[in-house]
């Protein structure tokens, strides 16, 4: 689907980066659109697997995101604001790779619960003119990059 690798392991435990400009720019855009959501519409639906319930209870549950919301809110922040401020870099240490891991995860559960993802979709099925196209590009896109950024750290093991 996608040409050749864009992450690959470096030495000293570094990650190397291969992406083309037009590749960092849609990593930029989509963590300012992710970003967007969690500072300016918390509630938006397509948020809901970044803060699932902790709890079957409703009250419980809402306890629960009382505690921890911010936390990781303030967390996905920081791998968001971590990927734009490298995302022109050729490459990572390993903390800057882990919040790449991070940010691209959450951005496809972003995408996926979007899309409304399930182990059942099979997106190479999906219509070129379906509506979705471009959300479905990005979460393949995504994806296919996540696969390799996991594959880039666990190198050594």
């Amino acid at each position: 689907m996608f040409p050749r690798r864009r992450i690959a392991r470096g030495a000293s435990g570094t990650v190397r980066l291969r992406l083309p400009e037009q590749e960092r720019e849609l990593l930029r855009a989509v963590c300012v659109e992710v970003r967007f959501l969690l500072d300016d519409n918390p509630d938006d639906p397509d948020l809901h697997r970044l803060f699932p319930p902790g709890h079957a209870d409703p009250e419980r549950a809402a306890e629960y995101q009382l505690l921890v919301r911010q936390e990781l809110l303030d967390g996905r922040a920081r791998a968001l604001a971590t990927v734009e401020r490298t995302a022109d870099r050729t490459t990572l240490d390993a903390d800057e790779a882990n919040a790449w891991l991070t940010a691209l995860n959450n951005a496809r559960l972003v995408f996926g619960t979007r899309l409304g993802v399930t182990e059942e979709l099979d997106l190479a099925r999906i219509a070129a003119n379906d509506p979705r196209e471009r959300e479905i590009g990005v979460y393949a896109y995504l994806t296919w990059l996540q696969e390799q950024l996991i594959e880039a750290l666990a190198g050594d093991a």
